[in-house]
This record gives C-alpha cells, sequence and structure tokens, in this order.
C-alpha cells in the first residue's frame, strides 16, 4: 500500500463525510469508545525507513508489526524505553503511538510520547503534514508530533514516526518483599527520590516487586539497600512481561478494568475490588464493579482521574469526563485536523 492510496481513502471518506475506523492490528479495539465506520487498514504501509544506531533513531511507517522493529532493535542492543504492550501478535509501530501506552518502565524512563522526535501525519482532509524531525530539539512552539500520541487517530493517521531509541541495560534484576500497600507506597517513593536504578515497581495481594537495571555494581549495591528475595530468570522476565501483556492472573476475566492514575504519593483508594499497582504508586489498576461515577470521584478526591480500560459494556465513557473549558480545546484541535469528523469519531469523547 502507498501512502496516495492512503491519502485517497480518507479524501473520498471526507468528501461523503463517511467515517473511517483507523486500524492496524487491532490489538487494542478494546481501548477506547466503540469504533465506527469502514475499516481503514493501515498495515499495508509497513517498513522501517531508516535506523542510525549511533545516533540512537528510528524511523518506520505505521504498518510495521511491533515484534520487527523489537528485533531490529535487539539485534543492535537497544530497545523502546518505554516499554509498549503489544496485547496480541498483530500490534503495529502506529496502534503503539495512536493508544500511547507505555510498560512497566515508563515511570523511570518516561512516556510514550517523550520518545517520539517527529511524525508525518495524514489529517482528515488527506492532507500529509510533517512535524518534527529527528533530533531532539527540533521544535519551535507546540510539538504536535507528541500530541498525536495517544489521541486514538481521532486527529490524523500517524503514517511514519521518528522516534529516540536506547541501549539495553546490561543486567537486570527483581526483588521481592512482602509488604501491604500502605507501606509499599511509602517505600517505593522514598526509593524513587534516591538514586537508585529502578526500571520497574508492581504491588498485588501483599507481595511488591522491584526490578533494577544497570551496571553490576550498581544492581548489587541497589539490593543491599532495597532487601527482599530475588526473583530469578525466567520467572522474573516473565513476571514483567504478563504484567505488560495483561497475561497476569489479575487481568483475567470479565470483571471491569480500571486505569487510576493518581500522584504516587496518594494514599490506597477505599474501593471494593482487586487492585495492582505500578509506578511507584502513580499507576493502579482496579478490578471492580464498582459505580463508575463512584471511582472517578475516588480518584478525583486523591487528585487523579479514572479510566475504563477494558469492559464488556461500552455505554460508559472510557475517559474521564472533561470541563467545559477542556472539551472547547479538545473540539478545537479535532475541527483543525479533522473538520469533517471522519477519523475514529467518538473515540475517545462521544461528543465528537
Amino acid at each position: 500500500m502507498s501512502l496516495e492510496a492512503l491519502q485517497e481513502r480518507i479524501r473520498e471518506a471526507a468528501a461523503r463525510r463517511r467515517a473511517l475506523r483507523v486500524r492496524g492490528g487491532g490489538t487494542k479495539d478494546f481501548y477506547g469508545n466503540a469504533a465506527e465506520g469502514e475499516v481503514l487498514d493501515t498495515r499495508g504501509y509497513a517498513g522501517v525507513v531508516s535506523y542510525e544506531p549511533t545516533e540512537l533513531v528510528l524511523t518506520a511507517r505505521c504498518g510495521t508489526p511491533l515484534r520487527e522493529l523489537e528485533q531490529v532493535l535487539a539485534e543492535r542492543g537497544q530497545c523502546l524505553a518505554f516499554e509498549p504492550p503489544h496485547f496480541g501478535e498483530g500490534a503495529t509501530f502506529g496502534g503503539c503511538l495512536g493508544a500511547g501506552l507505555s510498560g512497566p518502565r515508563r515511570a523511570f524512563a518516561g512516556a510514550a510520547r517523550d520518545f517520539v522526535l517527529g511524525a508525518k501525519v495524514l489529517d482528515g482532509r488527506g492532507r500529509a503534514l510533517a512535524f518534527g524531525g529527528q533530533v531532539m530539539k527540533n521544535v519551535a512552539g507546540y510539538d504536535v508530533s507528541r500530541l498525536l500520541v495517544g489521541s486514538l487517530g481521532t486527529l490524523g493517521v500517524i503514517a511514519e514516526a521518528s522516534v529516540k531509541v536506547l541501549p539495553r541495560p546490561p543486567e537486570e534484576a527483581t526483588l521481592q518483599l512482602e509488604l501491604d500497600l500502605p507501606e509499599a507506597l511509602e517505600r517505593m517513593n522514598v526509593w524513587a527520590g534516591q538514586p537508585l536504578p529502578l526500571s520497574g515497581t508492581a504491588w498485588h495481594e501483599g507481595r511488591l516487586f522491584v526490578r533494577l537495571s544497570g551496571s553490576a555494581s550498581a544492581l548489587q549495591s541497589a539490593r543491599r539497600r532495597i532487601g527482599g528475595a530475588a526473583l530469578e530468570g525466567d520467572a522474573a522476565r516473565r513476571l514483567w512481561c504478563d504484567i505488560r501483556e495483561h497475561a497476569h492472573p489479575f487481568f483475567a476475566g470479565a470483571q471491569p478494568l480500571w486505569r487510576l492514575a493518581l500522584p504516587s504519593t496518594a494514599a490506597p483508594l477505599a474501593l471494593e475490588g482487586a487492585q495492582l499497582v505500578e509506578w511507584c504508586g502513580a499507576l493502579r489498576w482496579l478490578r471492580s464493579d464498582a459505580p463508575p461515577e463512584h471511582i472517578r470521584a475516588a480518584a478525583a478526591r486523591a487528585g487523579g482521574h479514572a479510566t475504563l480500560f477494558r469492559a464488556s459494556r461500552k455505554d460508559v465513557e472510557a475517559f474521564a469526563p472533561l470541563d467545559a473549558a477542556k472539551l472547547r480545546l479538545h473540539r478545537a484541535l479535532k475541527a483543525v485536523f479533522d473538520p469533517e469528523g471522519v477519523l475514529n469519531p467518538g473515540r475517545m469523547y462521544r461528543a465528537f
């Protein structure tokens, strides 16, 4: 598939005001509100455009399978530092950026948008727009390429993007400690303020797991400071992979899954249901049948917000409601990038 073919599909849809469902491998179809429209399959526009290992920059097209891209990086001892989840074999590079999700390393390395240097985007008129470039200091004014990360295709099709990559850590170790949630939160926040090579934290059912990444000497020093028992070899690798890919037993079942973004120091929330806590307390997964308004109110009181990440019901907005000012801003952005409203309408908010 050519870029021109994608542009033509968008132009036709805009002329007819017919909705398009921008979709790669479909591994994140569950995320956000229900998708509408004819499928615009991006998988045909694939391939690594350029890769400069010495410059730590990779440019690829949207349909490139994420596993293939990561394999290219692994062959040179490098990686996507934000550790994106795949949620299935068909995950694509464009879908990774469109969803904007990051894995366990996010709290210590940065979010997906932090690594995007530039992007080529097809807007709702089918125009090809370029933002940013291939170096960190290339933006004067608002960084539009990063705005597109996490927009779920509602502003444009991310046809191509350049991202910063990083070397893979030379060594890793995982520690396990028996702690209740209040004590785990306290310790994680203390460790986060110290020069420790943290790269992942996860608490569930009285056990706190801490991943360390770096040199052997750094890991040895950190292990002495943190304590706990070591989780060895494949067991450690499977743990973090299962948490990232939601293959951990906590995520199984049909009960609604909520994603709570809170200040890391927020006290445990008094909500019914099981929890798995990541990012030193800043990300709290909740399996609960509690009313959505109760969950969102509790998150707001704690200084954060709650997203209905996965649920069989689609009558509840996936994302936290916007106040009037933010709603106007979102609508204005949508009108600029997609004036006919053809790209993934309603996927983020049903109002646009």
